[in-house]
């Protein structure tokens, strides 16, 4: 079965395009000149990805981004932003409310159809580990796809559980920044490599946020490794 992609998009061009390279790549893909138009369609029939632009008329692309988030329903939907805002105060900005991807335009399609397989791939079923995983002061509970810090729950995207998962699996040990991109990116991620260290730096501040001491840090040139006292 396809997977089925909505894109929020006012500029009726750029729509055009996204509609010919999705159908072209077998995606099942629907267009929407606004945030409320993608909510009412969402209401009927859920979605495997959204790509939001940020600029929209009515409801900005973030907003529409914290609305997906903030409800049980919607929030494990990866989401891709698409937009002209391409610094690094932007891309932040969106990746910290949740998003699991940025792109600043102009892009090729290519590029695009790439980001969107390895989102999906990255948010597919995988198996559920047979017990939670701890390593000091932080549980990672496979099952119910949880993070608790002592006890609490913290709130992270897919991206930054995954990363986490990933190098609390490899406790101790340094993690390559070509191995993070590759299992939690997917292997034919080929954007921005400062996407991985925005993601470790809302990891660091939620983790300490949430009352953790320290975990992760920078092996320069190399990598991240978590590790506690």
């Amino acid at each position: 079965m396809k997977k089925r992609i909505y894109v929020v998009e006012d500029d009726p061009s750029i729509r055009g395009l996204y509609e010919m390279a999705l159908d072209e790549a077998q995606f099942d893909v629907s267009c929407f000149a606004s945030a409320e138009e993608f909510f009412d369609a969402l209401s009927e029939h859920e979605c495997d990805l959204a790509i939001l632009d940020v600029m929209l008329p009515g409801m900005s692309g973030l907003d529409a981004l914290r609305r997906l988030k903030s409800q049980s329903e919607t929030a494990d939907i990866p989401v891709i932003i698409a937009s002209a805002k391409g610094d690094e105060q932007a891309k932040v900005d969106g990746l910290e409310i949740g998003a699991d991807d940025y792109l600043a335009k102009p892009f090729g399609m290519k590029e695009l159809v790439a980001r969107i397989r390895a989102n999906l791939r990255k948010h597919g079923p995988a198996a559920a580990s047979a017990a939670p995983l701890s390593v000091g002061e932080i549980t990672i509970n496979d099952k119910e796809h949880e993070v608790y810090v002592n006890g609490e729950p913290v709130q992270l995207t897919l991206k930054e559980y995954n990363l986490l998962h990933l190098l609390m699996e490899n406790a101790d040990k340094v993690v390559t920044r070509e191995e993070l991109l590759s299992k939690v990116w997917g292997y034919d991620y080929f954007g921005e490599t400062r996407t991985l260290d925005m993601h470790v730096k809302s990891l660091r501040r939620k983790l300490a946020d949430s009352g953790a001491v320290k975990c992760i840090s920078t092996v320069r040139g190399v990598g991240y490794k978590f590790s506690v006292e």
